[in-house]
């Protein structure tokens, strides 16, 4: 009776050293709700996203004046006095702008008053070379006259005595000379009072031109659509558009333009840090701000080679111009839209959220299982990162830490599997763009710290 006793009371010491055993070793309860989630298998899609502006990949211009015109008239700088509401719809010579027309009118004036003055100076020469021509020509009526006179008296002076026949004779010759030099200076009058009427006629008829290009030049003032579409108003240098109060120039006379709405593209800007995973070509899924409940499909057709910097801020971006597939009408120029550019898609990768992933000095890990298991982590996008090792589909994993992490066994991977997947990695790593600031991309794991727990991958 007293052995079994003993043994009844062994089994009870030893079950109460176990209890103690597992309550000191167990891990704790939580304070609050254990959040998890299970490893996925799947495709997993890697992107940019990005927030851009549609406009019409290809548009025609509505011009202003001709710029040849404008520098002629010696007019730089034309403001727009009036035009139509952005995004009207007109039809081929329909109304669209009127430019101001205050410079052009006072000149129209000046050239007015300066053509009466070269019409009064051409009457003035035409009435001055008439006087003297017509004096000039009684003057050889006259000589002619006179030479006639001397021509009579040397025929009557045959019975003269040769002294007074002499003397006649020197007076016809003496007419004759004159008459002769009257002609020879008629001839220079009439050709100098024709060049005076040429000059006067061609100042004129110049100062006429000048002035109907003018009255030209202020029928072009009135601005009217080339064609049928949807009148968008041009943008200036820094992206402000040509309304009304706006100005043009006789260098860039573009007022609006008439977009191609059948052939959309977005613009949008990639910052340094993601523009080397986007090329052209690649797929990108489009919503529209206005519509959320559409969605389009694009390609990227364009990506700058030189960044910019963006304005008020030190980031640099890369301009990139992707081409929207389908088209709708209700895309409308300037329309904002929401770009998920995809720069990779792997088939059948495990992937589990950012959250889950910690960091303790160079190792990865996740809390599974009750406890913190070793893994290599892959690509990542915003949301999901993929996992290489240490994990497999359907196994649950803490998206939080728990309150006493420390309390939780560290499980590593075998050395050699760890080794082999990261030369694997190295390989296939592409070049990274340099960076010029330490922020973190924006995709990158984030998170707070637990006690023990390490920090998230950074």
């Amino acid at each position: 009776m007293k052995s079994r006793m003993k043994i009844y009371l062994s089994i009870a010491v030893i079950l109460a050293l176990i209890l103690i055993t597992w309550y000191a070793t167990r891990p704790e309860l939580e304070s609050g709700a254990v959040i998890e989630t299970t490893v996925k298998k799947g495709p997993f899609i890697i992107s940019v996203t990005t927030t851009g502006e549609l406009e019409a990949k290809s548009s025609e211009n509505i011009f202003g004046p001709s710029p040849s015109s404008l520098r002629e008239a010696r007019l730089w700088q034309l403001k727009i006095d009036d035009i139509i509401p952005d995004g009207s719809i007109v039809d081929s010579g329909d109304y669209v702008a009127r430019l101001d027309r205050t410079e052009l009118t006072n000149k129209i004036k000046d050239q007015e008053i300066d053509i009466e003055q070269f019409q009064n100076n051409f009457t003035k020469t035409q009435l001055d070379t008439t006087m003297e021509l017509r004096a000039a020509r009684n003057d050889l009526v006259n000589l002619r006259y006179a030479m006639e006179e001397a021509q009579i008296t040397v025929d009557q002076s045959i019975y003269e005595p040769p002294a007074t026949q002499r003397q006649v004779q020197i007076e016809l010759d003496r007419a004759q000379r004159s008459l002769d030099q009257a002609e020879r200076n008629y001839s220079l009058k009439y050709e100098k009072a024709v060049a005076n009427m040429s000059e006067v006629a061609t100042a004129l008829r110049k100062k006429q031109s000048e002035y109907e290009k003018l009255i030209a030049l202020n029928a072009e003032f009135t601005i009217k659509a080339p064609k049928a579409g949807m009148v968008v108003y041009q943008r200036d240098w820094d992206g402000s558009k040509r309304g009304i109060g706006a100005t043009i120039s006789a260098w860039e006379n573009v007022v609006a333009t008439l977009p191609n709405l059948r052939e959309m593209i977005t613009k949008t800007y990639v910052n340094e840090i993601d523009i080397s995973k986007v090329k052209t070509g690649q797929r990108v899924e489009i919503g529209v701000d206005a519509f959320p409940e559409k969605k389009f499909t694009g390609e990227v057709i364009e990506v700058a080679n030189i960044g910019e910097q963006m304005r008020n801020s030190n980031a640099k971006v890369f301009e990139v111009k992707i081409e929207v597939n389908e088209f709708d009408s209700i895309l409308r120029p300037a329309m904002t839209t929401k770009n998920i550019i995809i720069t990779e898609e792997i088939q059948d990768a495990r992937y589990v959220p950012l959250e889950a992933i910690y960091n303790l000095d160079s190792i990865q890990f996740v809390f599974t299982g009750g406890k913190r298991q070793q893994i290599i982590a892959g690509k990542s996008n915003e949301n999901e990162i993929i996992i290489l090792a240490g994990l497999d589909e359907g196994d649950k994993v803490r998206l939080s830490p728990p309150d006493k992490p420390e309390n939780y066994r560290l499980s590593l991977l075998d050395p050699e599997v760890v080794a082999s997947i990261r030369d694997s990695l190295n390989k296939t790593k592409p070049k990274e763009p340099a960076v010029k600031n330490d922020t973190p991309p924006a995709n990158q794991p984030q998170g707070g710290r637990g006690k023990g727990a390490g920090k998230r991958p950074n």
